[in-house]
């Protein structure tokens, strides 16, 4: 059977690991093998790359180094779990993957384009997703939804960004839809839960009914 590889995007608070899991288990009850990560993390050595990326301090991080570690962390990530297990026919469901270095490094902290595409031609030439899910919802309902959901350790260092920097994130992403209509698939995540799954599934039954045997 042939592996799938498919990414959900979005910014803060559209429900994305939420309509994974949901997804994950809709496709497992289909019969199909499922592995569910996200990114930065996936694996041991790429979660401790999370905890540094994400971690609030005293010392800045440089746009560059953030850009950098990404990828370190998308390296091993795709070496150690996303190819082993679209090779053996999986279907690899991923929470944010380069799109989301694109709208947040390249839109959010206005990195060149140019930069990242140099290192994706390090890191995966050959690999994108079959399908990108794009939850998409206005800054400020996100954010509200985003805030709720924090716990005691409060919001993480990207949380803490200003409204702005998650504008121009989701200006990104959209543009990026745009140019490449033909992998993603645009979602309104202001609905409620189940019908924004509803729509997803919608997207994802072509792939379904025409999996090879």
């Amino acid at each position: 059977m042939q592996g799938r590889f498919i990414t959900f995007e979005g910014g803060e608070g559209v429900g994305k690991s939420t309509q994974l899991q949901r997804v994950a288990a809709w496709l497992t009850s289909r019969g199909i093998e499922t592995v569910t990560t996200r990114e930065p993390g996936g694996t041991p050595r790429a979660e401790r790359l999370r905890a540094i990326l994400l971690e609030r301090g005293d010392e800045p991080m440089p746009a560059c180094c953030e850009l950098l570690l990404m990828f370190a962390a998308r390296a091993t990530h795709l070496a150690t779990r996303i190819e082993p297990a679209v090779a053996r026919g999986a279907w690899v469901l991923c929470d944010r993957f380069t799109d989301a270095t694109y709208a947040y490094q390249g839109g959010g902290r206005g990195l060149p384009e140019k930069d990242i595409d140099a290192l994706v031609a390090i890191v995966h030439p050959n690999r994108q997703p079959d399908l990108t899910l794009l939850l998409d919802a206005p800054v400020a309902t996100g954010m509200a939804r985003a805030g709720r959901r924090n716990g005691e350790d409060g919001p993480d260092r990207f949380e803490t960004e200003r409204s702005e920097f998650f504008e121009r994130v989701r200006a990104a992403y959209l543009a990026r839809a745009a140019r490449e209509p033909q992998r993603f698939r645009v979602i309104d995540a202001t609905g409620d839960l189940d019908a924004v799954e509803a729509a997803i599934r919608a997207r994802l039954e072509p792939l379904v009914s025409g999996r090879a045997a």
